[in-house]
């Protein structure tokens, strides 16, 4: 809560407050530069606020590392694919599953499930490095569910796909709400995405909070028009 990042003087957040429930699939958006993932790096441990709190759970974990938020249940995909590329599918699942202390057989199961759920099933025993764009996003997704989170970060998953895919990957990102009872919060350009599946926005602009609100209100927000599209969009049709 009221989180604050400075780099050598230049404020990246100022006063920033967000709460995630589980279940729920929260949008976070704004202009590149606004600090989307400056915020996302210190939900997950990777970058430490200049002033303000993280809890988790009730629990103050701003002075965690990401390994041990990791374990507790905040998991996070990358905008660049973090797999182990020689590896199968099948095994990186595993490896995120024993990365938080399941057993090789639960991890085998595990995997099993999330990538049948996925529907990368059909990938399993092949490379990670040979998947398809959007699967290789899909297959971020097991990697953080294999976890058993509490809650999902997901910092630009749709980014590189193919309109026609986008549908697709918005079902994954509610079976993760509704299969998994976790929250999810969802950092992305593509506002088709964030208006079909998100249940409430967050909307930053210049590392401030601009707006929040439901997929509809914030539609509705004209300043969040004028952080995005300029000044002269809101006063385009004015006489």
């Amino acid at each position: 809560a009221d989180v604050s990042r400075s780099f050598e003087g230049v404020d990246a957040l100022q006063g920033v407050s967000l709460e995630i429930h589980r279940h729920e699939v929260v949008g976070l958006i704004g202009p590149n530069g606004a600090g989307k993932s400056t915020l996302v790096n210190i939900l997950t441990g990777f970058d430490r606020p200049t002033s303000g709190a993280v809890e988790l759970d009730g629990k103050a974990i701003t002075s965690w590392s990401a390994h041990r938020r990791g374990r507790s249940g905040l998991a996070r995909t990358f905008q660049h694919s973090h797999a182990f590329r020689q590896l199968s599918v099948r095994e990186n699942v595993e490896v995120a599953a024993l990365g938080v202390g399941s057993s090789p057989r639960r991890a085998r199961a595990t995997a099993t499930e999330i990538l049948g759920l996925l529907r990368l099933d059909r990938y399993a025993d092949a490379p990670a490095g040979s998947l398809p764009h959007g699967d290789e996003r899909r297959l971020g997704v097991a990697r953080a569910l294999a976890t058993d989170p509490l809650f999902v970060l997901m910092d630009e998953p749709a980014a590189g796909l193919p309109e026609a895919e986008v549908p697709e990957f918005a079902a994954v990102v509610r079976s993760v709400r509704d299969d998994h009872n976790a929250g999810v919060l969802l950092i992305d350009h593509n506002m088709a995405l964030i208006m079909d599946v998100c249940d409430r926005l967050l909307v930053l602009d210049q590392g401030r909070t601009l707006a929040e609100g439901t997929p509809d209100e914030i539609r509705e927000n004209l300043d969040v028009v004028a952080a995005y599209l300029g000044e002269s969009a809101v006063h385009e049709g004015d006489p």
